[in-house]
């Protein structure tokens, strides 16, 4: 059996100058990575930050500039990115319309809790 988790784009929750929705917590989902679907509105721009994970965003509609360590990127929907752990970075929508992304981040230790959860599970 599959489940479906919903977009709710009524109860978005604010967090780095953008609207997002977090992927977990989700009880039915083991994973070894977390994500969130990312809105960020016309004429923003996300909140500036760095940390130790490795993360990718997928551009999923719209048009904005990725700046990563100071140097700005097209960012546009379909387009991928990968983010190296320490790299400073935003999105910035100087658009008329919502740009909308997938961000997904990961660590050694969200890899071992999920290999832990997984072998729990399975034994």
């Amino acid at each position: 059996m599959i489940d479906v988790r919903r977009l709710d784009r009524e109860h978005l929750e604010r967090a780095y100058g953008l609207d997002s929705q977090r992927l977990l917590p989700w009880p039915e989902l083991n994973a070894p990575f977390e994500g969130a679907w990312c809105v960020l509105r016309p004429g923003t721009t996300s909140t500036p930050h760095a940390h130790h994970e490795y993360e990718i965003f997928i551009a999923v509609h719209g048009a904005a500039t990725l700046v990563v360590d100071g140097e700005p990127h097209p960012f546009t929907a379909g387009d991928i990115v990968r983010l190296p752990p320490g790299s400073t970075h935003c999105v910035t929508n100087e658009g008329d319309a919502d740009f909308e992304y997938y961000g997904v981040w990961w660590d050694a230790e969200m890899t071992a809790q999920f290999a832990a959860r997984h072998e729990a599970s399975v034994s």
